[in-house]
């Protein structure tokens, strides 16, 4: 036990140290500062608010006012000039930045008002829907006036429609408890595809670098490969925590800064304040549970080559594997009843997101979230038992193969003492 803790300490440390992890923690809390303050951001580039001028030759002699008043209610942020210039003129004024673009106002057969907007470019649609969006409500002010509807009335047309959903069993989820879970579900199935990509995936290249530079030799003299395999996962897991930790840290400063009058701790600066302790309390579990799994198996096939470059390759059936769980575990969020889903939810490989799924989302009974996590558990020991065996004999393959026929050869080996 003593040679394992000194392995595992080494593990995490030699990672947490290496220039790779040091790098790309720094540009993903780099991007995490950039998303927590992206309204900033915009708002710098944008000139702090700069309004944009807009020509408006308005042919109708009628609806420049009405156009101006609704704009001023959708966007402040786009200022309506009037002018009678020619478009020949307008057009050079608008090409020499004077204005952002021109608007030309006229009448269609019905004697409605109809627009044409011109600019040197049209990237920028935020002002093509505004402009869209409030000569559309001239319109039906026009279209109120022609039926003699009176402001209180063409309000009522305008509202929206009444519709609420309500849950026949005081057990169930609300619509609110449902979108906050949702988002839960979404946030951990990404942490788990990437915790499985980055991190368990390095504990395979990591084998697969020992092995190529006849380091493994050295190790297995001094420490069994049974406690390296256990001490690279759980080092993988301890370093994934860490950078997980920092990241979520550096989200939530960010997020509060930049939130006006917030208040409140953790989970209510990401909109996680309803969630129930359940819900979180699976979460943790299936995202751990499902980084042991891809990881015994990550480090059980980097065993099984000798050359880094084959790693990967080697792995490609595992990546497979999280990918096909991880988009269906987005085609069922809109669904998590779904019979496949269901079903599914026991495959110990899509289990992780797809159990998760269900229990985060659906009122379920206690058992069917506990055999999710024996399903993993159960899993876990049995490729832990089947993996140290591959992994004592893999260790030692060497040669070009990367087949999956050098597990064989790997059982073959780990019964020669």
């Amino acid at each position: 036990m003593n040679k394992f803790g000194i392995l595992l300490g080494h593990t995490y440390s030699s990672k947490l140290k290496s220039r790779s992890f040091i790098i790309t923690t720094v540009i993903l809390l780099a991007a995490v500062i950039i998303m927590g303050n992206m309204s900033r951001i915009i708002d710098f580039f944008a000139g702090g608010g700069k309004q944009e001028k807009i020509a408006v030759l308005d042919q109708t002699n009628m609806h420049y006012g009405l156009l101006k008043q609704q704009l001023k209610a959708i966007d402040k942020d786009i200022q309506l000039v009037q002018t009678e210039k020619s478009k020949s003129i307008l057009r050079q004024e608008v090409l020499s930045g004077k204005y952002k673009g021109y608007l030309v106002l006229s009448l269609d057969a019905s004697r409605m008002p109809k627009a044409t907007y011109k600019a040197p470019d049209l990237a920028d649609t935020g002002i093509t829907d505004s402009l869209e969006q409030a000569l559309q409500a001239v319109k039906g002010s026009m279209v109120a006036a022609e039926l003699k509807l009176s402001p209180s009335q063409l309000a009522q047309l305008n509202s929206p429609v009444s519709f609420k959903s309500v849950n026949l069993k005081s057990e169930a989820k609300s619509e609110e408890e449902l979108a906050q879970a949702r988002g839960l579900v979404y946030i951990l199935l990404f942490a788990i595809y990437f915790a499985v990509i980055f991190y368990a995936s390095a504990v395979g290249m990591e084998v697969a670098t020992e092995k190529a530079s006849r380091v493994m030799e050295i190790l297995i003299s001094s420490v069994s490969p049974v406690q390296q395999m256990f001490a690279k996962i759980l080092g993988g897991a301890l370093l994934g925590l860490t950078q997980m930790a920092v990241l979520l840290a550096s989200a939530y400063f960010s997020i509060k800064q930049n939130l006006d009058n917030l208040t409140g701790g953790f989970f209510d600066v990401f909109g996680f304040s309803d969630i129930k302790a359940s819900t979180i309390a699976y979460a943790v579990v299936f995202f751990v549970l499902g980084y042991l799994l891809y990881a015994t198996l990550a480090a059980l096939l980097g065993s099984l080559v000798s050359r880094i470059e084959d790693a990967q390759q080697m792995m490609m059936p595992m990546t497979f594997l999280v990918m096909i769980g991880f988009f269906l575990a987005m085609a069922g969020l809109g669904n998590p009843s779904a019979g496949y889903i269901t079903v599914l939810s026991y495959v110990p490989f899509f289990t992780p997101m797809l159990m998760f799924l269900r229990v985060g989302m659906l009122d379920l009974p206690v058992w069917v979230g506990i055999s999710g996590a024996a399903v993993l558990v159960v899993m876990i020991i049995l490729m832990a038992a089947e993996g140290a065996r591959i992994y004592r004999g893999g260790v030692l393959l060497y040669g070009k193969s990367n087949s999956l026929k050098n597990i064989k050869k790997a059982l073959q080996m780990s019964k020669v003492d």
